[in-house]
């Protein structure tokens, strides 16, 4: 039976990057200037990034037989990821159409494909059983059933960590209460946690206080430029961000949970896995796409004395 430090579950796509001269609003225009093709998903991107970082790590998701399903998977292979928990079928395998300014800002358009066609008993739950901690990451339809399923038959050993992303976050609270309730780590940004918490409270602080009482051990809550915020109730820390010319801010996110969750697996508490998180974020954004920046356990070892655990 494989170990895994990391398995992933969520949505597989293909990301196909325009960068225009400016994101527009109803009736505006605006023209490209450059364009790149990439594999993405954030429960993916963030796998690739603990494989980088010298983690043992698969993948539950589902792709089609066509071209993109057939770059996902190798995309994968090529990053360390086991792909032996991905479904293949027929149908179109998911994509995301982004657009990015010049200043690293972006718009997203998803079209899901197959991605949202994952029913509970296409899962094996023998994948899951020597893992460590099953990374969820949100869907925009159906195969939200399937993680719920799943998430209540996998042993209580292993650690559940969540990126609700703003699909999830804006379906709030009562709708999630099934996976938040076998949460232990949140990883969410402020915007996202306004969506979940109903948009109740005063200060991040206040949701993030919400969260911790439904049994959720760790928030986490990403605020972009600004300092991230961590709690696990007994202790709190805002850890500022790196310095860095900020050239594509996709995948941001997803790198920081590859560096927090790669501190939590190697014993480091919520602040020393906080700054290696904003570490790896901050290689991320220093290049175009989700995962050509993020950096190797040879380049992480560099750094040790800047990020200073």
């Amino acid at each position: 039976m494989k170990k895994f430090d990391v398995v992933g579950f969520g949505a597989l796509n293909v990301d196909k990057l325009y960068n225009v001269n400016k994101i527009t609003c109803e009736d505006e225009e605006s023209y490209i200037t450059d364009f790149n093709r990439s594999c993405g998903g954030s429960a993916a991107n963030t796998v690739i990034g603990l494989s980088k970082l010298g983690m043992k790590t698969g993948f539950i998701g589902k792709v089609s037989k066509d071209y993109d399903g057939k770059l996902l998977l190798e995309n994968l292979q090529k990053e360390g990821v086991d792909t032996e928990g991905i479904i293949i079928s027929e149908g179109r395998s998911g994509n995301v159409l982004g657009f990015v300014d010049n200043e690293g800002q972006r718009a997203l358009y998803v079209d899901p494909g197959v991605n949202d066609l994952i029913k509970p008993d296409e899962v094996k739950l023998d994948y899951l059983e020597n893992c460590r901690i099953l990374h969820l990451a949100s869907f925009v339809g159906e195969s939200f059933k399937a993680q719920e399923s799943i998430i209540s038959e996998i042993s209580e050993d292993i650690i559940v960590s969540l990126d609700p992303g703003r699909i999830y976050a804006e379906r709030g609270i009562n709708y999630l209460k099934n996976i938040l309730n076998r949460t232990d780590i949140i990883l969410t940004n402020e915007e996202e946690l306004k969506y979940l918490t109903g948009n109740k409270y005063k200060t991040f602080k206040d949701g993030a206080e919400v969260l911790l009482e439904s049994s959720i051990n760790i928030v986490v809550v990403k605020r972009g430029d600004k300092s991230t915020y961590i709690t696990n109730g007994d202790e709190s820390y805002f850890i500022e961000p790196f310095d860095v010319k900020c050239i594509d801010t996709t995948g941001a996110g997803d790198a920081f949970n590859a560096g927090f969750l790669y501190g939590f697996l190697n014993n480091k508490n919520i602040e020393e896995s906080g700054k290696l998180g904003n570490f790896i974020a901050s290689c991320c954004i220093r290049e175009s796409g989700a995962i050509k920046g993020l950096p190797k356990i040879s380049e992480l070892d560099k750094f040790d004395k800047i990020i200073n655990i």
